[in-house]
């Protein structure tokens, strides 16, 4: 009886180092369900883009020198989920994607690498709505075919069953959680380890605010790198580990006179300290064009609370009406770093960005030509995206992210 165990036992383990057969091939397969595709989204300085798809095929076995640009191609549709004028909707489209790549990842998952970048067709997760003047969150639809079989690893010859769209998973976004509070959507970036750290206040422009069909609080994160360039690990070394916090206005933070929003904005900063461990001598607020209103007018309201302020492409000047008076700003005593671009189309600079950083005593100005990043010329009215990139410095070389970490308040006091 022991000889025959043993045999037994040996022969399931040369069972074990034979090749698949076909069967073995396919009920393989089949314990895998390869039947869902994520996409693979990375926020860029123009806005949200699908950059690869990943098909679950983990299980699989597959060789990875099957695979060629040319084993898959990929459609996708984009469509306006909202109500919004469609003779005032842009950014719809219905194409083939340009399939740049494919390889497998570390888990045996099939990676289809895509065409992205500023102004590649289809790439886009959003589209603009003029009639409302907000980014929308388009509805996705991508169709991805197999156009030639692949090997599995036991040299078999494969092909993916029909193949069904799962969500879309960008790691820098969703590492910002959602939360709703003192009226206001907010995503909140935690950092890691332990003791008092300070915080960053991203404050949106009037694309990303929310409107009546989309109060979903995304459009902070998705339309620019202005919130995340301040999670990236670079920030967070410079800053020692920061949260950021990214409200979202339920229309647009200019509306403060009729919303309430500077009030509203206080009381939800001060819940978030409540709930986390914040450094209070080192709160920080950034906002771009609306928001670069509304930093200024925060700091107006609440003249010893911030650090520091960095006001980008502020909206000093609307609807021809004054925004802050000239006596509100020359009594700001906030350390402050004004950045815009001198060609801004939509926020003429002289009035904006120009009087506010000549008015706010001691303000420190970045004025630059136009808005230019990485041979990519953008819409002059964009100059957030150098404070998301770190590049706004003082005569001496100091940087803007550099900047802001020194600054804390000592004893009810700014220190620089």
């Amino acid at each position: 009886m022991k000889k025959l165990r043993i045999l037994i036992v040996a022969l399931l383990a040369a069972l074990t180092l034979l090749p698949f057969s076909a069967t073995q091939a396919e009920a393989h397969a089949k314990a895998a369900k390869p039947a869902t595709f994520t996409l693979n989204a990375k926020v860029l300085d123009g806005g949200q883009q699908i950059v690869s798809l990943t098909i679950n095929t983990a299980k699989l076995r597959i060789k990875a020198s099957s695979l060629n640009t040319n084993t898959f191609s990929v459609h996708v549709k984009a469509t306006n989920p909202t109500s919004s004028l469609a003779s005032q909707f842009f950014s719809e489209y219905d194409l083939d994607r340009t399939v740049t790549g494919v390889h497998l990842d570390r888990q045996g998952r099939i990676v289809v690498e895509l065409a992205y970048g500023f102004g590649v067709p289809g790439a886009s997760t959003l589209g603009w709505a003029n009639d409302v003047g907000r980014n929308v969150v388009l509805d996705l639809a991508y169709t991805v075919t197999q156009k030639s079989p692949i090997t599995l690893r036991n040299g078999q010859s494969y092909t993916l069953p029909a193949l069904t769209q799962g969500k879309v998973v960008d790691p820098e976004v969703d590492a910002y959680r959602s939360g709703q509070a003192a009226g206001l959507n907010y995503r909140l970036f935690k950092p890691n380890g332990h003791g008092l750290r300070p915080l960053i206040v991203w404050l949106h422009g009037g694309g990303e605010g929310g409107w009546a069909q989309a109060q979903n609080n995304d459009l902070p994160l998705l339309a620019n790198r202005g919130a995340l360039g301040f999670s990236t690990h670079k920030a967070q070394a410079i800053f020692g580990g920061a949260y950021v916090l990214a409200p979202q206005a339920t229309d647009y933070w200019l509306n403060d006179p009729a919303m309430g929003y500077s009030a509203k904005l206080k009381a939800l900063i001060d819940k978030v300290v409540a709930k986390n461990h914040i450094d209070k001598k080192r709160i920080y607020v950034v906002g771009a064009s609306n928001g670069g209103y509304m930093t200024p007018k925060l700091v107006v309201d609440n003249p010893t609370f911030f650090a520091a302020e960095v006001p980008i492409a502020p909206a000093l000047i609307f609807n021809g009406t004054t925004m802050i008076s000239d006596a509100q700003l020359a009594a700001i005593k906030t350390p402050t770093w004004v950045v815009q671009s001198k060609d801004d189309p939509v926020l003429p600079f002289a009035v904006n960005g120009q009087h506010m950083a000549a008015t706010i005593p001691g303000a420190l100005l970045s004025a630059y030509d136009n808005v230019t990043w990485d041979g990519v010329a953008y819409n002059g009215h964009w100059s957030w995206i150098y404070v998301a990139r770190n590049d706004p410095k003082t005569d001496s070389g100091q940087h803007i992210w550099q900047w802001m970490a020194r600054q804390h308040l000592a004893s009810g006091h700014h220190h620089r």
